[in-house]
């Protein structure tokens, strides 16, 4: 048995939603000094086998893989990022309701194109679903099932429940399915719990 089905997860995957997690790889990103969790081609194959869009096994040989062709590698990460900010681009302008920038639309539905000519339409159980190209041998393979992912989320109900963290230092995005769709930290152990105990003692000092 391989050891590596039981390696712990590299990302944290808070938002209930693989595009806003995916969204969410840029950590502090409205801050002075943010930081891209995606530095190298094995960061986003470790987070597509984290969100189960690769089996450990696909994510190592793709990780392998792209060592032998660094240059490729190096091309597909880039073209993942631009997914990434265009997504961002276009979710962040419907939750803030300003303009969705034609530019971002744009390179999101080129995205989109290229992972339909690599998806298709399978029966499995009676039911039907994508299935999309075998990931052995394409770099690109994180890339295509989170543009799908994008364009699922975009075109859903789901997307007025989409809500940026209320920690100014985070504003992580995710999906808010609570009962009355009135949450407000992307995680209520990290910056629902730090909001707490800022406040306490806020109350702490009044009182004093």
């Amino acid at each position: 048995m391989s050891q590596k089905k039981n390696r712990p997860p590299q990302f944290d995957l808070i938002a209930g939603s693989l595009p806003l997690d995916f969204i969410n790889t840029l950590d502090d990103r409205f801050s002075n000094e943010p930081k891209d969790l995606l530095k190298t081609y094995a960061d986003l194959a470790r987070f597509a086998e984290d969100t189960r869009i690769l089996e450990p096994q696909q994510a190592d040989h793709l990780s392998q893989l792209s060592r032998g062709s660094p240059r490729e590698a190096e091309r597909v990460l880039h073209a993942a990022i631009e997914l990434r900010e265009a997504m961002f681009a276009v979710i962040w302008a419907m939750v803030t309701n300003k303009p969705v920038p034609r530019a971002a639309l744009h390179t999101l539905n080129e995205y989109l194109q290229q992972a339909a000519q690599h998806s298709s339409l399978v029966q499995v159980n009676g039911k039907f679903d994508w299935r999309f190209d075998e990931a052995r041998n394409h770099l690109e393979a994180p890339i295509w099932p989170i543009a799908r992912a994008a364009a699922d989320l975009l075109s859903s109900e789901h997307l007025e429940f989409v809500r940026p963290c209320a920690s100014e230092t985070c504003q992580w995005l995710f999906l808010d399915v609570s009962k009355n769709h009135r949450r407000r930290w992307c995680d209520m152990t990290r910056c629902g719990n730090r909001a707490k105990v800022r406040n306490f003692y806020a109350r702490q000092k009044k009182q004093r």
